[in-house]
């Protein structure tokens, strides 16, 4: 399915807790200004900011957000982060990849993939559930 930021938000509502969320899109497509939107359609008063260096940051505990562009997912996985998929929170994680993506059906996890695509003056979501 193909939305708007509008009709965006309403997919995020409709989303579980306990979820993962793959963000993919070229450099500079907002993936970090999704994930901005995100908590605060979640009513979370977090200041968000890009976890590259970090791989991850946490908004109260209720959202995690990951980067894995600089490490990619071997590093990923090489910092337990896999195993904190499971905890109570929405996971987000931006330039997931294809092996990240089997492992996470390996272990059967679910998640959402959304698909950002710059188009002049906004963008466009692409979204699957995978």
């Amino acid at each position: 399915m193909i939305v708007g930021l509008n009709e965006l938000h309403k997919v995020v509502q409709k989303l579980k807790t306990n979820h993962i969320i793959l963000l993919k899109g070229n450099l500079a497509s907002g993936k970090t200004t999704l994930v901005k939107e995100f908590v605060l359609s979640l009513g979370l008063d977090s200041e968000v900011s890009s976890p590259t260096f970090s791989i991850m940051n946490s908004y109260e505990d209720k959202v995690f957000h990951y980067d894995i562009y600089n490490e990619g997912s071997d590093k990923f996985f090489e910092s337990g982060l896999l195993e904190n998929l499971e905890n109570d929170g929405y996971h987000i994680i931006e330039w997931a990849d294809e092996k990240l993506e089997n492992v996470l059906k390996s272990y059967g996890f679910s998640y959402t993939v959304v698909e950002i695509t710059p188009k002049e003056n906004k963008r466009e979501y692409k979204i699957y559930e995978a």
